[in-house]
């Protein structure tokens, strides 16, 4: 498996496996999120996200060449308060692994080279969020190293 960079022009190649995240999503929290979103919408918001220069898109891509998983994240800076230090990190927006793909490592894959990108660059944090229904991406958090530090709860009115 190869580990490449997705630019915004290539953001399209993602859309399926974003449509499965998203799928995973509705099925859980219908009332949250909009079923089956258009692909082409999906492509247009997509490309303008990855277009911003703090947002990075990264896939593994099978020797065939095709997207086994891709991971999006953004490097924050947040400002110390007087309840907070401050602090630079990385946050992982997205993770998606291919369903055909699955176990075989491609998610610890994509962490361990945001890990290794963001060192490089003295970042010595990186956070995510993950739904309380998707066990497999709090197991592979989990496996990487990342702990939970909150819990955040909402209701719907």
């Amino acid at each position: 498996m190869d580990l490449i960079d997705i630019s915004h022009e290539d953001a399209h190649h993602l859309i399926p496996l974003l449509q499965d995240l998203h799928a995973l999503h509705v099925a859980h929290q219908p009332d949250r999120y909009p079923a089956a979103p258009d692909d082409a919408a999906l492509t247009r918001w997509l490309t303008e996200w990855l277009s911003e220069t703090s947002v990075t898109a990264r896939a593994a891509v099978s020797p065939q060449g095709s997207v086994m998983g891709y991971m999006i994240y953004g490097i924050e800076h947040r400002p110390a308060l007087p309840v907070r230090q401050a602090e630079t990190r990385a946050m992982l927006h997205h993770i998606a692994v291919s369903e055909s793909w699955r176990r075989m490592g491609v998610g610890s894959a994509l962490i361990a080279d945001l890990k290794r990108a963001v060192a490089a660059q003295g970042i010595q944090i990186v956070a995510t969020t993950y739904a309380p229904f998707n066990s497999a991406s709090a197991a592979l958090m989990a496996r990487m190293g990342l702990k939970p530090v909150n819990v955040m709860a909402e209701w719907r009115g």
